[in-house]
């Protein structure tokens, strides 16, 4: 998981204004076809393990339920067995609350953990797919951009980055290239943004399932659930 976490940082991360200069020095697209081909193969890794770790996460909060409706009716079951001086039964049952205790608290460690790699999980998928998105747009304007060289008669040696583009005598070029830099900048601080925004919904999400569970513990404790 830290391995695939790590690619998809690299990925995101990538400077894009030297990708695209890259292809404009070696006048091809290639070297954004083969980011494209990596980003995807990534991102379907990605959805894999989301579907993954999210199972998980909602097996290990459905056993950690399970174990802590157990505990709040063998705690019951002991003050019963205690009332009755039931000792040798209480003693067992004692010893069983223990044991489903130490259960229940290591399948809530786990949900956690897991709960946080579920929303790691999300937040890089996010990134990537915004990041990915831009790249296509930006590979189209590129693809536009050096065929409007070629017909401009103007030379590989010419083309060697954006920058040599802004400066460039010819005023068709600079502006496209100066869009293509602009857009590049805006789709940065977009994908930040949206990011910003799935923690919070993931925060809100997390926040959501504590909620239900201290409501499903005293649902417990009033006598409200169904289980026996």
């Amino acid at each position: 998981m830290a391995s695939l976490l790590e690619k998809v940082q690299t990925l995101v991360s990538a400077n894009m204004h030297s990708l695209v200069d890259r292809a404009l020095e070696n006048n091809n697209l290639k070297v954004m076809d083969e980011y494209i081909r990596q980003a995807e193969k990534n991102l379907d890794a990605l959805e894999d393990s989301a579907a993954t770790v999210g199972g998980s996460v909602k097996t290990l909060k459905r056993k950690y339920d399970e174990y802590s409706a157990q505990v709040e009716k063998l705690d019951r079951d002991i003050d019963t067995l205690l009332l009755k001086t039931k000792n040798e039964l209480a003693m067992a049952a004692q010893s069983d609350l223990n044991s489903k205790k130490e259960l229940a608290q290591e399948y809530y460690e786990q949900w956690q953990h897991q709960e946080s790699e579920y929303k790691k999980i999300m937040d890089a998928k996010l990134k990537l797919e915004a990041r990915l998105v831009s790249i296509r747009q930006e590979r189209e304007h590129l693809k536009s951009l050096l065929e409007l060289a070629e017909a401009k008669k103007i030379t590989t040696k010419t083309i060697r980055s954006l920058d040599d583009l802004t400066g460039a005598g010819d005023e068709d070029v600079r502006r496209v290239g100066e869009q293509i830099r602009e857009r590049l900048d805006h789709i940065d601080a977009e994908a930040e943004m949206v990011s910003s925004r799935l923690a919070n919904q993931v925060d809100d999400v997390i926040g959501t399932i504590e909620i239900e569970r201290q409501l499903e513990e005293r649902r417990s404790r009033l006598g409200l659930d169904n289980k026996e």
